[in-house]
């Protein structure tokens, strides 16, 4: 991971812990050929206002940090899955039945996972 990339994905998943996202999942797609990004940052909120607060504070807080905008977001009308670009990154803000049904996660066998622990 290179270190603006790494910077990036750290400022994504503070965002998210500030406003109470909870499961957050970085999925790494480095070592996976003709992928659109380098990682997915997965999270759920409990509600469509939890959703569009944590999707605030990322942008936030990454361009607070890192000076970066989201290129996009899609899905803000319902908030039931927000998708921010960041290019090497995206950012997948999810209420929870939505989340489990499309289980991102699991879309790449082969990703390399790592489960961000709750802050409570």
């Amino acid at each position: 991971m290179s270190n603006k990339t790494e910077i990036l994905v750290q400022k994504i998943t503070e965002g998210i812990q500030e406003k109470k996202g909870k499961k957050i999942t970085v999925v790494d797609l480095t070592e996976i050929h003709d992928t659109i990004c380098k990682y997915f940052v997965i999270c759920q909120g409990n509600s469509p206002s939890q959703v569009l607060a944590i999707v605030d504070s990322v942008k936030e807080y990454v361009r607070k940090e890192t000076g970066e905008k989201a290129l996009g977001a899609d899905g803000m009308r319902n908030a039931q899955w927000v998708v921010l670009d960041y290019a090497d990154v995206l950012v997948h803000i999810f209420l929870p039945e939505a989340r489990e049904h499309y289980q991102l996660e699991h879309l790449w066998a082969d990703a390399k996972l790592t489960e961000i622990p709750d802050l409570d």
